[in-house]
Parts: structure tokens; C-alpha cells; sequence
């Protein structure tokens, strides 16, 4: 799940960046997938992406990040179902 979520996520980060005509130096991804055993006795996920993006401020890596979660078809199927953070930084 992790290393397809990450590969479908970079290809929306690249998406968003040609959509608002802004050029990616490089990029790297990681996807963190946590198995959680929840206060109630279930089992639950969470997911963490860690995203670096080169030749942008912070500020636009934060937007594209946030851009990509909309698009990416994993983010979307577990929109509201698991916890997510998004880590965007420039580098």
C-alpha cells in the first residue's frame, strides 16, 4: 500500500505543479503506513507522506502537498477513514 500510495501521490504533486505552470527541481517521497491498535480494541491505519520537493519555496511545496491529496486517487479512497499528514518541504 505505502509504495503505491507514494508513486500515485508523486505523479499528482507533478500533475499540480504543471497545472499552475511551476517547475519541480526534484522531488522525493516517503509513505509511513501504521497499523494502530485503537482505544476501542479495533485496528486501525494511518498514513504519513513525507514529500520533498526541490526548486520551490515552502511555501508552494505546503500548496502542491495539499493540491496532490486532493487529486491522488489513494488519498481520495481514504479520505475521512484514516488518519493523514502531509509533510511538504522545500528543499
Amino acid at each position: 500500500m505505502a509504495a503505491g500510495w507514494a508513486a500515485c501521490f508523486l505523479g499528482a504533486v507533478r500533475r499540480a505543479a504543471a497545472e499552475r505552470k511551476v517547475r519541480l527541481a526534484s522531488t522525493t517521497i516517503t509513505a509511513e503506513i501504521t497499523l494502530n491498535h485503537d482505544d476501542d480494541g479495533e485496528f486501525g491505519l494511518a498514513a504519513v507522506l513525507n514529500l520533498e520537493l526541490g526548486g520551490v519555496d515552502q511555501q508552494t511545496a505546503t500548496e502542491l502537498g495539499a493540491a496532490a491529496h486532493r487529486i491522488c486517487p489513494y488519498s481520495k479512497a481514504t479520505r475521512d477513514n484514516i488518519p493523514v499528514t502531509i509533510n511538504a518541504g522545500a528543499a
